[in-house]
């Protein structure tokens, strides 16, 4: 299929992030791989407690300062106050078996010097633990239309997709009531749109990417993003303030979620995996009217 010549909407990628460990800093990039489990690395590993159960910033804040940084063939974890912990992409020491939300999954654990540094930095036993490629962790088919749509150590879907005029919007209506605007950082998207208007991302059927001269990326928003109390939390002091959550909380509840507060969608990976995703790239869609 042909990028679309005429569609309701066009702009452009505007950021691209990936979150190597779950519930901790991202990563802002200029490309990253595309590939059916949403973009390349993102949410591979995981912190779980000593029972194997799944580990987030709802329940230990500072999680949001631990900073990834990809290199060749390693991750390299940056905390205040600890030194560098080195973790090598390819290589995993012992067979696991962890708990995400409702799915109990196959992990491959990283080790004591890695469970180490995080019981240190965190203040209670927890262990560092890789997603089972080989395990196929499937989204919800309810919302996937029966499509059956692989994710790791994601919350539920592949990708988080926003626009930066739903931030904006937000950011006005913060100013309103006196708050400080905030960064995107603290809604965790993979994909942020740029050209579209506010909250355009809960309104289209399939968002067309332009590809690299063979084929186009497909992804489909599939589910909007109920919020809980992390973007309430400052990413650069773990510290909480509930200006956010209250304001969202006054114009974007959400009926498909029987009121649930939401912002951006979850999508999924229709075709273009292999590809690259990068900054700038033109995209267009059509508004979805029910």
């Amino acid at each position: 299929m042909s990028f679309p010549s005429e569609s309701d909407l066009s702009g452009t990628i505007a950021r691209l992030f990936v979150y190597p460990v779950k519930s901790c800093a991202g990563i802002e990039v200029q490309q990253a791989l595309l590939t059916e489990t949403g973009l390349d690395l993102d949410r591979a590993w995981m912190v779980v407690d000593a029972q194997g159960m799944f580990l987030t910033q709802r329940s230990l804040p500072r999680l949001a300062l631990i900073r990834p940084q990809l290199k060749s063939d390693e991750m390299v974890l940056r905390a205040p106050g600890m030194l560098a912990l080195h973790v090598a992409i390819d290589a995993v020491e012992a067979p696991a078996t962890v708990t995400v939300w409702r799915d109990t999954v196959p992990a491959w654990d990283m080790g004591p010097v890695a469970a180490q540094w995080f019981s240190d930095f965190l203040g209670q036993p927890c262990r560092l633990v890789r997603f089972d490629p080989e395990h196929r962790r499937l989204s919800s088919l309810e919302w996937t239309g029966g499509v059956e749509v692989p994710n790791q150590f994601a919350d539920g879907f592949p990708l988080l997709v926003t626009s930066e005029a739903s931030l904006q919007d937000l950011n006005v209506r913060l100013a309103a009531e006196g708050h400080p605007s905030v960064g995107m950082e603290r809604f965790r998207p993979n994909v942020v749109l740029a050209g579209v208007d506010a909250h355009d991302e809960d309104r289209v059927d399939m968002i067309h990417v332009e590809g690299d001269g063979t084929a186009d990326v497909h992804l489909q928003p599939v589910k909007p993003c109920a919020r809980c109390p992390i973007p309430d939390i400052d990413p650069a002091t773990a510290e909480s303030h509930p200006s956010v959550g209250d304001t969202l909380r006054t114009y974007r509840q959400d009926k498909r979620l029987d009121g649930a507060i939401t912002f951006g969608m979850n999508a999924i990976v229709r075709s273009g995996a292999g590809q690259w995703l990068r900054v700038g790239q033109r995209m267009a869609a059509d508004l979805r009217f029910e």
